[in-house]
């Protein structure tokens, strides 16, 4: 099985001290939009957008989308001529805050170590930032994206959640295919790293100097220590206990609400002709598992929970869904209409779950194939649902090849 690490970046694996490096990166940038508007209005404004990035729970919206509302309208500046003094910013302004970082020798030997085993690395930071001062802060850790093939590296403009919501996480696994082996979570922050990652249902590793104390009525982490001692803890550990349990309420939510967040970034890239590309015969297009998750969740999934919450342990009687991709036609439909069925759908089984009480999650019921159940059983089905559709739009999407 291949290990999979996903990498916080700042005072992680780069020395990045943000309560100095965010007020010099204020500074420098409402100076450079000066001619825009007055530096401290430019600052309140962009620090209420990004808080709103921080709260958002559309998985239709991504968070430049979500900052873009939040950021220009009050300004009363429009988006398009800023962005060529933007570019500017992040090609000549912003690489100067490199100075005020440092490299992380064991970082750097850590990722080249993880590399050299097979790992699988993706990182992990906060995706409150375009996509260059990523990569530009990746860079001066010593770990070019040029130069470490990261399976992943997020940013404002492909994701919709941010930490510290579980959900973030959850969107990582989506991009990644949700892999099947031990995932671990490797950050220094206990709010933002360990304890939503943990929440998603993932191991995690807190990066800690030597010597420093475990919170209290916290959910302690898989393991704790210095970037150095990371890579000797993984090789007395057991594997197993290092796979992900998505079976918490948290950890259930987080994953519905990410799937189609991956679907609205596939919104924007797949061509009509990729929606309907079936890889082989009697397998699904894109189209139609999305499609098929709509109708699963509208007619299924929320129908059925909602039958456990009114009834005293009822019957729960199996059904042949699969049928309905070509009974109902999927192929035919258009993918943006169908993509704002599934979020509707989707939406409405995400509220009914956060409305459960501890007692509701364990109400119980009769299933026709599963036998004795309760709801918090078949929500964990309902996952475990989507990560097997999102693995095959993976596995599907690759396949295409236009002509």
């Amino acid at each position: 099985m291949t290990l999979t690490l996903l990498f916080d970046l700042d005072n992680t694996l780069l020395g990045n001290n943000m309560d100095m490096f965010l007020p010099l990166y204020l500074q420098a940038l409402s100076a450079h939009m000066a001619s825009y508007a007055e530096p401290r209005r430019l600052v309140k404004t962009l620090m209420g957008a990004s808080d709103q990035m921080i709260a958002n729970l559309h998985p239709d919206r991504t968070l430049e989308e979500v900052f873009d509302a939040g950021f220009y309208p009050p300004l009363g500046i429009e988006k398009d001529p800023v962005r060529g003094i933007l570019d500017t910013f992040y090609a000549e302004e912003f690489p100067k805050l490199r100075s005020i970082t440092q490299v992380r020798p064991e970082a750097v030997d850590l990722v080249k170590t993880a590399l050299s085993r097979g790992c699988q690395l993706a990182i992990a930071t906060n995706p409150l930032f375009p996509l260059t001062a990523v990569k530009q802060r990746l860079s001066w850790a010593g770990l070019s994206p040029e130069e470490i093939p990261f399976s992943l590296i997020p940013s404002f403009h492909t994701f919709h959640f941010a930490k510290p919501n579980p959900a973030y996480f959850a969107e990582l696994m989506t991009k990644l295919a949700w892999p099947e082996g031990p995932v671990i979570m490797v950050g220094d922050d206990f709010n933002l790293d360990i304890i939503p990652a943990h929440q998603a249902g993932l191991a995690t590793y807190w990066v800690t100097p030597q010597g420093f104390s475990l919170p209290e009525n916290q959910p302690l982490p898989s393991g704790h220590g210095t970037l150095t001692e990371l890579l000797p803890w993984l090789g007395s550990t057991d594997p197993d206990s290092l796979m992900p349990d998505f079976s918490s309420p948290s950890a259930i939510i987080a994953t519905l609400r990410a799937t189609p967040a991956l679907l609205h970034s596939l919104c924007a890239d797949l061509t009509p002709e990729a929606w309907v590309h079936r890889p082989a015969a009697g397998e699904w297009s894109v189209i139609e598992i999305l499609c098929h998750l709509t109708d699963m969740d509208a007619e299924v999934n929320l129908p059925r929970l909602r039958k456990v919450l009114q009834e005293t342990n009822p019957f729960v009687a199996g059904m042949d869904t699969d049928a309905w991709a070509d009974a109902r036609q999927y192929i035919q439909r258009d993918s943006m209409q169908s993509f704002h069925n599934f979020v509707t759908a989707r939406l409405e089984l995400i509220a009914f779950l956060e409305s459960l009480s501890p007692d509701d999650w364990q109400r119980q019921a009769r299933h026709a194939i599963f036998g004795p159940t309760c709801l918090h059983e078949m929500a964990i089905f309902a996952a475990g649902h989507d990560r097997l559709h999102v693995r095959q739009i993976h596995q599907t999407i690759p396949t295409y090849e236009p002509v």
